[in-house]
């Protein structure tokens, strides 16, 4: 049996998947949501590099690495705001959060 350029795309799709899941059915915890997030962006990178696999064209991988790039910029700074969000109220739920609003 090969593994064929649908077995992976199919794999990123069950990725994106339960990101997008994760990311709707959980609205209570920002950890949660963005670890979705990063879920989100995991299934496009994972597609960008089956397809440059595939066809053999690399312009896939190199856009692999500048989507990596803001993936780590808005992990840390997602995770900088959650922890001076907890540090001042004491909670992580996105309901109890309604200081935020402008």
């Amino acid at each position: 049996m090969t593994i064929t350029l649908a077995h992976y795309l199919i794999l990123g799709a069950i990725l994106f998947a339960v990101g997008v899941f994760g990311f709707f059915l959980n609205r209570r915890n920002l950890i949660i949501l963005l670890m979705s997030i990063e879920l989100i962006l995991l299934a496009a990178n994972f597609n960008f590099v089956s397809f440059s696999t595939w066809f053999g064209d690399m312009s896939g991988q190199v856009f692999v690495f500048f989507i990596l790039t803001v993936a780590a910029a808005e992990a840390a700074i997602g995770l900088a705001i959650l922890v001076l969000l907890f540090r001042n109220l004491n909670t992580i739920n996105v309901e109890e959060l309604d200081q935020l609003k402008g």
